[in-house]
């Protein structure tokens, strides 16, 4: 059988065991209802006590203040719809970039299409924000920022602190994407001033499905699934206990061993970054590496289309991706690299290659070797010098 290189952990992890065994009671034994009051039911309400705590000390916020969700994409939307609703008597502006998951464009969109005006602001090349934009683009009316904290595609991360300071300065709500920041650089909602943040258990080894809302105490936001009275009353239906136990577990993990793994996985990028610039003409580094997360290597190869690459690469037992795994078989050219600057040309022809605490060097340099050699080839099959 194939060893396989995987190295698209922007994408989704791998539940680690110590996340895995955290679960498992809460599959077979403690399987209880977390709202009946009976001992089983109490028990899965303690197992979820326990990890909105987990959650909350791994971003500097309160208990109370984390609210459990579907995953990065529900966290997102009820950010911005249960925000854009709850404060529409005051305003219906909202800003946010141009470069951000298609969980918030497709919902501003949406919010546009319900009677809220979006500014998208463009991003320099680099895929850098410039907070004197933001500072610009507020209105009177102006009642939410959204802006990410670490781009999925390039890897930038942006200054969401200065412009969490100029909401806070204008009295305007702040949002933060932050699925791809959380587990890869230090998260602090205060030093952030964040007042909604995004999370999602499974970009850091814990479950798909399942993810988190910080909602900072006294943010007013209306709820998008009624029914019961779970999570306050802002997102109806049974808890999902053993999801839940995992992405504490995970968030723990993850927060302990921060500064270890993100060592190892800008060691394991910049080997993958020094090799491919090294080996191949017409390579092309997206963003810089400088403010970028330690696991993101996204390059452009000139003459060359990304899909064909990615299927050859499959062939030879590499994982990677053309940009944002919610876009995967999306003939489209990335939004990101776009608004960056890119041709379509060098935007078909990206690569996306995100590492993790399981790679090794030795899968580094097996990987660039693999690169080198189809960009070789697909060059010679399309006569491209």
């Amino acid at each position: 059988m194939m060893n396989r290189i995987y190295l698209d952990h922007a994408a989704t992890t791998p539940v680690s065991e110590s996340v895995l065994s955290e679960m498992m009671p809460f599959f077979r034994s403690c399987w209880g209802n977390a709202s009946a009051v009976y001992a089983t039911g109490r028990e899965a309400r303690k197992a979820i006590e326990k990890a909105r705590k987990q959650v909350a000390e791994a971003i500097g916020a309160e208990p109370r203040e984390i609210l459990f969700t579907g995953g990065g994409s529900e966290s997102d939307n009820l950010a911005l719809k249960g925000t854009a609703f709850a404060l529409q008597e005051k305003g219906k502006h909202i800003i946010t970039s141009a470069i951000e998951h298609p969980a918030v464009l497709n919902t501003c969109r949406w919010l546009e299409k319900h009677g809220f005006e979006v500014t998208y602001i463009m991003p320099e090349s680099t895929g850098l924000i410039d907070p004197a934009k933001v500072r610009t683009c507020i209105r009177d009316e102006t009642i939410l920022i959204s802006m990410m904290a670490a781009n999925n595609e390039i890897g930038t991360l942006e200054p969401v602190a200065e412009v969490g300071a100029i909401a806070k300065e204008r009295n305007i709500l702040f949002h933060t994407d932050a699925v791809q920041a959380v587990g890869a650089v230090p998260v602090n909602v205060q030093e952030w001033n964040a007042d909604l943040l995004s999370i999602s258990a499974h970009k850091f080894y814990g479950p798909k499905g399942t993810g988190a809302l910080y909602v900072r105490r006294g943010t007013r936001i209306d709820s998008l699934i009624h029914g019961g009275e779970q999570e306050r009353g802002l997102r109806a239906g049974t808890e999902n206990v053993p999801a839940i136990v995992g992405l504490g577990k995970a968030i723990e993990n993850a927060n302990r061993d921060l500064d270890k793994n993100a060592a190892q996985t800008a060691l394991l990028r910049d080997r993958l970054i020094s090799g491919i610039m090294k080996e191949i003409p017409g390579a092309r580094l997206n963003g810089t590496i400088a403010g970028r997360l330690p696991n993101n290597c996204n390059i452009s190869f000139e003459g060359i289309d990304g899909e064909a690459l990615l299927l050859r690469l499959d062939l030879a037992g590499i994982a990677a991706s053309s940009g944002s795994a919610c876009t995967a078989g999306n003939q489209e050219v990335s939004h990101v690299l776009k608004a960056i600057g890119l041709t379509e040309n060098e935007a078909k022809g990206s690569l996306r290659l995100t590492t993790g605490t399981g790679n090794t060097e030795k899968e580094m340099d097996e990987a660039v070797h693999a690169i080198s050699e189809i960009v070789k080839d697909l060059r010679t099959l399309f006569h491209v010098r």
